[in-house]
């Protein structure tokens, strides 16, 4: 057999990690995960956008900040997406597939008031929280601990962006 007939053998070659999850706990435990990472990503990218774009008189720590979540989102990525090989499904393979998957709308604004950009953060870290809890419920379903586990971290993480963003729009007005 030829070099490139082997090479296109080896990739026709199934990527089937061993695993004690049936298949439709495999199938909905990934499919749940894939959507996690293209929300992951596509919320890091907005996070850093607005760490790029913002301005104003919070300029400094608006950017310290984006800059900080960006960087604990973009962590995630690579965790998700090797749970998803762990439980034996196929991660997400592009850009493309990630705009098929994403549910954290884009911005392409090419300016966003500073409040909005925190609101909007807020709002859609908020959305990431409720698909992640929606994960964790699947997980105890099919008694994935280890995905759960990590969802546990995720959701704490997540819910602290959640408060950081919802402080630094307040006005310091009491009961507001």
């Amino acid at each position: 057999m030829s070099k490139e007939a082997t090479t296109k053998e080896r990739r026709k070659a199934p990527l089937e990690t061993p695993t004690d999850l049936g298949s439709n706990a495999r199938r909905d435990i990934a499919g749940a995960l894939n959507a996690l990472l293209a929300d992951t990503f596509a919320l890091y990218l907005k996070t850093k956008n607005f760490h790029w774009h913002v301005s104003g008189p919070h300029f400094r720590s608006l950017h310290l900040l984006f800059d900080e979540h960006g960087d604990q989102i973009f962590a995630m990525t690579d965790e998700i997406a090797e749970r998803v090989r762990k439980v034996g499904g196929l991660t997400i393979h592009s850009i493309g597939e990630i705009s098929r998957l994403q549910r954290i709308p884009d911005n392409d604004a090419d300016y966003v008031d500073p409040l909005d950009m925190v609101a909007e953060l807020r709002s859609d870290n908020q959305a990431l929280l409720s698909a992640m809890r929606e994960t964790h419920e699947l997980c105890d379903e099919e008694n994935d601990v280890a995905t759960a586990s990590l969802l546990e971290n995720w959701i704490d993480q997540t819910e602290r962006r959640v408060w950081f963003l919802f402080e630094t729009s307040r006005r310091g007005d009491r009961g507001h």
